[in-house]
């Protein structure tokens, strides 16, 4: 049975369980308690729990009340009596959501069924876990893809930034940790042997990659998917907006998508090292970002932001500005609309490299427009790795979608850029930029459904975009009459 057929059978599940009152949110964290029970088995760590909550006692427990009642003991207990740090952390606060015995009953019978191998004795445990992960995302009731970024979209900004081993790489909103976890697999294609030295493996799995997460639900679920992937890195529960932040420094790179809005009530970062503290959350992450790279040389990073982040006066300006002073902000991606669970916000990758010195860094900005008249992405159009055939090969000044993850070397190479034929690439300079007020809210192409006298955008988004950005407003304004009393 392949990953995916696996995974639909345990989503599947969750329609036994409706009856239950379990919501399909509640019922990947129970998923989640339950399978770290079973990958305790199949993966050789479970000495590490309590003898009483193993999977093989679990499951011998014949009568349906019994098991109900030890499963619910050990999620109360099971943090207090194991020294293990990740079963610490997951099962934290945990709690059942379950109310009849004999669903439990099913869950854990239809879980030890399942072969965690595919034809190839490839543990597949993994690919099945971030299945459901984006089937969670998926739904719009559970709220789950504001910490889900679609894969397509993680795999490319991996392989253009071009992760190396030795590097130390951070996700400071890492949601499920879907960044980390694309730039290890991508290490291990281009570097078969990572888990063949020991001493790479340890640091692989250990000290390169690390995340911060704010929810302690998005938080769980990002731990038991590195753990799934053979990660224990550290996954930090806190906010990287808060004083805290400021320890996340000296990285190789960053890969973020941070999340959408204003701070609650409109307020202002609690750290005080940002030179330019702001209630838009985007852009107190972005200078985060910024600032959290080595002025060594070499450290990049690639960061999704909505549209305002490039045109917002003010503050926004200021640190656009800081940006490309610290900066070489090289390559600016309009992404299409409907690829993230806001679907009227609109977003864009920004890829920068730190400078070695603190000002001049950007000269020109590339830009590639995979928004105007492209396909409404949905059930109908798959988001899938082909929508950026274009934008790689301008990227990258010539290699295809296939053979980038192998073959990019990571360079920015203008003249190969220039090369590239494409109505959507096309390069402005940072004097251009300095006349629009440096907003880089730019590089788009002419709209041709407006030459028809048509309005490609749904009502429906532009309400949702207008609210978005009236919030943003409102939370500047908030704080600026806070700051006058």
């Amino acid at each position: 049975m392949s990953a995916e057929e696996i995974a639909a059978k345990l989503w599947g599940l969750c329609n036994l369980l409706r009856d239950d009152g379990v919501t399909y949110h509640q019922y990947l964290n129970e998923l989640t308690y339950i399978l770290f029970l079973k990958l305790s088995e199949v993966k050789d760590f479970e000495k590490e729990l309590p003898e009483e909550y193993r999977w093989q006692k679990l499951k011998g427990i014949k009568d349906n009340k019994d098991l109900f009642d030890t499963y619910r003991e050990l999620l109360a207990t099971i943090s207090t009596k194991s020294d293990n740090a990740n079963i610490k952390e997951i099962f934290t606060n945990a709690s059942s959501t379950l109310r009849k015995p004999v669903n439990l009953r099913s869950l854990v019978s239809s879980i030890d069924l399942i072969d965690w191998y595919d034809e190839h004795d490839r543990d597949v445990m993994g690919d099945i876990y971030e299945d459901l992960l984006e089937r969670n995302a998926g739904e719009k009731k559970s709220g789950a893809g504001q910490y889900f970024t679609p894969r397509p979209l993680i795999n490319v900004m991996v392989d253009l930034v071009v992760p190396k081993l030795g590097e130390r790489w951070n996700d400071p909103a890492c949601g499920t940790f879907g960044f980390p976890i694309s730039i290890n697999q991508y290490l291990i294609n281009r570097h078969d042997y990572i888990y063949k030295d020991e001493k790479t493996r340890v640091f692989q799995q250990t000290t390169a990659l690390s995340g911060v997460e704010l929810v302690q639900d998005a938080h769980r679920l990002a731990l038991m998917n590195a753990k799934l992937h053979g990660l224990d890195s550290t996954i930090y529960l806190n906010d990287t907006l808060s004083d805290f932040g400021k320890s996340l420094k000296g990285f190789d790179g960053v890969l973020a998508n941070p999340p959408f809005g204003t701070k609650q009530g409109g307020e202002r970062p609690s750290r005080d090292d940002f030179t330019y503290p702001t209630s838009n959350k985007q852009l107190n992450f972005l200078q985060h970002i910024y600032r959290s790279l080595h002025k060594k040389g070499g450290a990049r990073a690639a960061v999704v932001l909505p549209d305002n982040v490039l045109f917002e006066d003010g503050d926004g300006a200021k640190i656009r500005r800081d940006l490309m002073d610290k900066c070489r902000l090289h390559t600016i991606l309009r992404l299409p609309t409907g690829i993230f669970y806001a679907q009227g916000v609109k977003t864009n990758v920004l890829f920068f490299e730190r400078g070695v010195t603190e000002t001049g860094n950007t000269d020109k900005v590339w830009y590639y427009d995979m928004r105007t008249n492209t396909p409404n992405y949905g059930k109908r159009t798959p988001f899938t790795l082909a929508a950026f055939d274009g934008f790689i090969k301008a990227y990258t000044g010539g290699l295809t979608t296939e053979n980038v993850g192998l073959e990019y070397d990571g360079k920015v190479d203008d003249q190969k850029r220039a090369a590239i034929t494409d109505e959507r690439w096309q390069c402005i300079t940072r004097e251009q930029i300095a006349k629009k007020n440096d907003s880089l809210d730019l590089g788009l192409i002419a709209d041709s459904s407006l030459s028809n006298g048509d309005d490609l955008d749904d009502p429906i988004d532009i309400a949702k975009e207008a609210v978005f950005e009236l919030k943003s407003i409102m939370g500047e304004l908030d704080a600026i009459i806070k700051e006058l009393r």
